[in-house]
């Protein structure tokens, strides 16, 4: 009985010795570290896992600065949050009470915002 002809598979894959450096696709926009007051900062609303998150940036701050800052929001806001991608994440629908909060702190807001 003839079992046939062994197949030849192949997968597509390149073995070299060489390395290639894989180049991420995000790339920092942070060319310098901005004062507050030259900011243009605007909000943006996302729903994740059911629940509402408050999206505030994008900053141009020194990491020290980032995380005072972030801390103290959330604790005058009682909420949770995070500093990801220029961009800080808040816990909550809170557009109303953090846009005075930053105004105080001397960030200035796109028009609309």
């Amino acid at each position: 009985m003839s079992r046939g002809k062994k197949l030849d598979l192949f997968i597509g894959a390149d073995i070299d010795d060489s390395w290639a450096q894989v180049e991420s696709p995000r790339k920092s926009k942070i060319e310098e570290i901005l004062e507050p007051k030259k900011h243009q900062l605007h909000f943006a609303k996302e729903k994740r896992r059911g629940k509402t998150v408050t999206l505030v940036g994008e900053f141009f701050l020194s990491k020290e600065d980032v995380t005072s800052t972030l801390k103290l929001l959330k604790k005058k806001l009682g909420c949770g949050g995070s500093y990801r991608e220029h961009y800080m994440e808040f816990q909550g629908e809170l557009k109303e009470k953090l846009r005075p909060l930053l105004v105080n702190l001397e960030f200035r807001f796109k028009g609309g915002h």
